[in-house]
Order: structure tokens, then sequence, then C-alpha cells
């Protein structure tokens, strides 16, 4: 009588243990199957171009497209570049951040048009010694009409597409335009004036977290941290998002002008309107 006692309860136990350890060897087979979430980073280390922008608007949709993807980090060093490519980065990640955390990491510039991307996410980082702000636009003015007698044109701007009051009309509506994504990116955290804001200053990180501008120091580590905890994961995966949808290693393609001896300037190489930092005039044509 003993023994049957005993061996119904080491039967009892054995299933005892057998519905404890079963699910969790199923649990934990199962989590091998079940994709690690990530958090996405995209870099930009240049200049705000038709190209970088095509790159970062393809690395934006992968995230928005890929469930699996929970969070995005943009590593930002950029003196910013066209309004055109830059409102329309600006854009996608307005439609990606309905969707999903995007954050800001200011690795040396966000300026300009750079600064311009970085009120468009939720949250900013940068380092002290970043360069932060430089907000506002600019442009070369159109020449006056001329005539040529060798050349006939239909209209008095058709050369030179508008006059120039059209054009410091339009740079002004575009300063406006700049400066009111600042205080929608940025509300109640901005500690300065608008009229402070339009002066085109760049400030360090450092200044720029006292003003407002900013949300925070920190490094990319950190970036990607607290992009985690705003997208609510734990045990998650860091991906560069460029391989990830297909595009080449970066090919530098030059947006700034060369003089005869070779020498990049700081100036666009095609005419336009830009929310662009330039850091010295030498080498104007």
């Amino acid at each position: 009588m003993e023994s049957e006692t005993k061996r119904s309860s080491q039967w009892t136990l054995s299933l005892v243990l057998l519905f404890i350890i079963l699910p969790l060897v199923v649990g934990i087979g199962l989590s091998f199957l079940i994709p690690r979430p990530v958090v996405g980073v995209i870099y930009l280390d240049d200049a705000i171009s038709s190209y970088t922008a095509r790159d970062m608007i393809t690395q934006i949709h992968y995230a928005r497209d890929h469930p699996n993807i929970r969070a995005v980090v943009l590593v930002m060093n950029s003196p910013g570049g066209t309004v055109t490519d830059t409102e329309s980065v600006y854009l996608e990640l307005s439609r990606l951040r309905e969707v999903k955390p995007v954050l800001m990491m200011i690795e040396g510039m966000a300026a300009s048009g750079g600064y311009y991307l970085a009120v468009g996410t939720d949250y900013i980082f940068s380092e002290p010694s970043s360069s932060v702000g430089n907000v506002g636009v600019w442009s070369y003015l159109p020449s006056s009409p001329v005539v040529f007698e060798e050349l006939y044109s239909t209209g008095p701007y058709k050369l030179w597409g508008s006059s120039r009051d059209q054009t410091i009309r339009e740079i002004e509506m575009l300063k406006q335009g700049f400066l009111q994504a600042v205080l929608k990116g940025r509300g109640k955290k901005l500690k300065v004036s608008g009229e402070v804001i339009l002066r085109g200053q760049i400030w360090t990180g450092t200044d720029a977290l006292r003003m407002g501008l900013i949300d925070e120091i920190g490094s990319q580590t950190a970036a990607i941290s607290k992009a985690a905890e705003l997208a609510r994961i734990s045990h998650y995966k860091v991906e560069d998002l460029r391989p990830l949808s297909g595009l080449p290693e970066v090919t530098t393609i030059s947006f700034f002008q060369f003089t005869e001896d070779g020498t990049m300037t700081t100036l666009p190489n095609k005419p336009g309107i830009y929310y662009l930092y330039i850091p010295q005039m030498e080498g104007r044509p």
C-alpha cells in the first residue's frame, strides 16, 4: 500500500512538472520564431539634395511598412539643403510619426534644413558641441531682364523665372513657414522668441538645450534607448535601415560647387532656394 502511494505521488509530481515545464519549453521555442522588435537607424552625413532625400524617403517608407521596426532614429550631420527636398523628407517623417516614434540624434550639425527635419521628430538629442539652428532661407536673386540680339523669349522673365521682388516675397513666405514648423515642433518647450529664432544663428548643442531647441544632450546610444522607451519595447535589435531597404552603399554626388583648381566650395552647384548653412562665402562665382 505504501509503495502504491509512493508511486501515485511520483506520478502526480511528474504531471505537475510536465504541466509547468512543457508550457515553458513551448514558450521558449515560440520566442525564437517571433522576430525581435527593431529600432531602425537612418544616417544623413551630407547636404539634403534630391539624391539624399530620395534615399531617406526610401528608408522611411521601409520603416513604415515593416511592423517589426518599432521606432526610428535619424542620425544627422548636415548643413541643410534645398527647400523642396527638405520639405519632402519632413512630410514623410510626419507620416511615419503617425504610427511609430521618430527621434533625431545630432552628431556634428543640424543646420537650416537639417534643423527643419529635427523639429519634425518626437524628440531631439544632440552632442554638446554640435551646431544647431541657422533657421532661415536664402537664394540668388534673378538677374534684371535684358535683351539679347541673338535670343528671343516670349516674356521678360522667361530666362530668369521671376522678378527679384517675387523671389524676395517667396523667400519671406518660406522663412515664415520654417518658423511655423519650429513653433509647431517645439511648442511650449521653446524658451526664446520667434525673432531670436529667425536671426539665423548657429548655437552649440548646450545652448540649444537651454533655449529649448532640443530636448536632451546625449549620445546615439541614449537616443536609441529613448526610442525603445517611447516604443515600449525591450530585448530589441538596432538595424541600419539603408541595407535593409535595399539601397546600395552611399555614393557621393557633389552638392557643392568646385573651383577651377578642384577645391570644393560651400555653395551649391545648382540655382535654387535653400534651407542651407553657408559658413563662408569664399569661392563664390
